[in-house]
């Protein structure tokens, strides 16, 4: 599925989650904010808010205001979503795709429960593929319907708060691989630190 596109219509997203958007910088913070209440999501009003309503916005900013500002959205994700506990790398890595299921509910359903463990399907995922700590690399898999620069910005800065040295990360996008931005289900990113 590419990106922008919800892989089901009553999949919500909570307003912390939301306030990435908000927050992610102060410049622009006005016209992120006009945007959102374009495409029905007043942040004031409610607790959850129609996905679909949330990645027009995406669109929306991607359109006007650029991709480097989806960018600094998902890099505000950390701050802003719920996470589990996390102590290294790896583990903020394998725990994307729970805390992305914490944060968005199907049916008026959370999609993880933390007392089975258990995750519902209807949004894709994030899958860490390979780490190897000794060598500094991973692979991360995102299935999903947000852009790719939302979902670089996330993993960006996953690594740079769980690094353990000073070196520089990188996270490039494989674009040997589908990708959604060229219509493809997923996007396959190299990460190394």
């Amino acid at each position: 599925m590419a990106q922008f596109v919800a892989f089901d219509q009553n999949v919500e997203v909570n307003k912390v989650t939301i306030m990435s958007v908000v927050n992610s910088m102060e410049k622009g913070k006005e016209t992120r904010i006009s945007i959102l209440e374009k495409n029905g999501i007043s942040i004031e009003k409610k607790e959850w808010y129609s996905q679909q309503s949330w990645l027009n916005a995406f669109k929306e900013i991607a359109n006007t205001l650029g991709d480097m500002n989806l960018f600094l959205i998902g890099k505000a994700i950390i701050d802003s979503a719920k996470f589990p506990p996390i102590n290294n790398l790896e583990e903020a890595l394998r725990s994307l795709d729970i805390a992305y299921h914490m944060n968005h509910r199907l049916n008026g359903k959370v999609m993880f429960d933390s007392q089975t463990g258990t995750k519902t399907e209807g949004i894709g995922h994030y899958r860490l593929t390979d780490f190897n700590a000794a060598g500094k690399h991973a692979v991360m898999v995102c299935d999903n319907p947000y852009p790719s620069k939302f979902d670089e910005g996330i993993i960006t800065q996953l690594v740079r708060k769980f690094k353990t040295t000073a070196a520089t990360e990188s996270i490039k996008l494989n674009l040997t691989k589908e990708t959604r931005i060229k219509g493809g289900h997923s996007c396959t990113y190299n990460i190394t630190w």
